[in-house]
């Protein structure tokens, strides 16, 4: 299985990838990062917060950006070289997130591809968006 070539990409060329965050993908999440703010496992603690409840990972959510450049934009064999990031929504246990990712710009001397990155929740605000700078195979 191999992506897609510089050649093969096109500019506005998108791909997306949507899941559900439960609260067994949050504490999955929290064991392997080893990140157990209480701001997403301890809901006593998290009613307290200006979000009103547990909230997932920024970082979980901005996970789902490397699923699409990983397996279908560029896809397979693609290296992901950068990331920028603004988070500017909660993830909600439950919520319904879509990663979405644009070819910007390609550098073909260089065999770089810039992407814009976006993930929306199941409403269509924006949880988090960015920008990414990846190598797609040869």
């Amino acid at each position: 299985m191999k992506g897609l070539t510089i050649d093969q990409l096109t500019i506005g060329q998108n791909a997306s990838f949507a899941k559900t965050i439960t609260e067994a993908d949050v504490y999955m999440f929290a064991g392997i990062t080893g990140d157990f703010n209480p701001a997403h496992v301890n809901e006593d603690y998290a009613k307290d917060t200006i979000f009103k409840g547990r909230i997932a990972h920024g970082m979980l959510a901005a996970g789902l950006i490397s699923a699409v450049l990983g397996m279908q934009l560029p896809g397979p064999g693609s290296i992901y070289m950068k990331q920028d990031l603004k988070f500017t929504a909660p993830v909600k246990f439950n919520d319904t997130i879509t990663a979405t990712v644009t070819v910007k710009e390609k550098i073909e001397e260089k065999n770089r591809v810039i992407l814009d990155c976006v993930v929306t929740n199941q409403d269509g605000a924006v949880v988090l968006s960015g920008e990414a700078l990846i190598m797609p195979p040869k």
